[in-house]
């Protein structure tokens, strides 16, 4: 059985990184689902890789931390997200710098393969500088103040979902293996920051 289950890890590895290296198109307009921009906002969310890989590494490193840490990361990083979304509401269309984005990947990856005895403080900043930075991203070109800010609710919804989910999974865990398997995932998302980085570097 245990044979077995190290055989697959690679696999699993595999899958994961191609999908988070996977190309997909970077544009700072809503994604049209065609049931409104609540669910375009929520949707742009989970089709961007650069996005969602950065927040649940935060939500697992917070949620191996503790409850305490899962409830600061929860309310923390949406309202940072939102208030740098509605900032990047009236600036041109802008573009995520590859290395920043390899940065946060290896920077919470790395943390979290460590598992880092991070303190509440750290861990806050980290959320406000994920939610501001990203946000003001995803904010950037999104067109009209009306459409664009009601984008924004879903997106922030989803983060906020992703968080609550993830990180009380986290916490729960209480077996040895269970809490490495997920600093494995860490190691995975660093991993994807340093091929982000050699890309970056090679294309430059």
């Amino acid at each position: 059985m245990k044979s077995t289950s190290r055989f697959h890890l690679p696999l699993y590895a595999f899958i994961v990184l191609a999908f988070v290296m996977c190309a997909l198109p970077v544009d700072a307009h809503l994604y049209s689902t065609g049931m409104g921009p609540f669910y375009d906002g929520l949707m742009h969310f989970l089709i961007s890789p650069e996005d969602i890989v950065p927040v649940l590494a935060l939500a697992l490193l917070a949620g191996l931390r503790g409850a305490s840490y899962g409830r600061r990361a929860l309310f923390t990083l949406p309202v940072a997200w939102l208030f740098g979304g509605l900032a990047g509401l009236s600036a041109m269309t802008t573009r995520p710098h590859p290395f920043i984005a390899a940065a946060w990947f290896l920077m919470l990856g790395g943390l979290l393969a460590a598992d880092a005895k991070v303190s509440l403080r750290v861990t806050t900043a980290l959320a406000a500088l994920l939610g501001v930075y990203h946000g003001y991203l995803d904010g950037a070109g999104m067109g009209q103040f009306e459409t664009a800010s009601v984008g924004l609710l879903g997106l922030v919804f989803a983060i906020f979902v992703l968080i609550a989910l993830a990180a009380a999974f986290v916490v729960r865990l209480r077996a040895d293996w269970a809490r490495i398997a997920v600093r494995v995932a860490g190691s995975w998302i660093a991993a994807s920051g340093l091929l982000m980085l050699g890309w970056a570097v090679r294309t430059r």
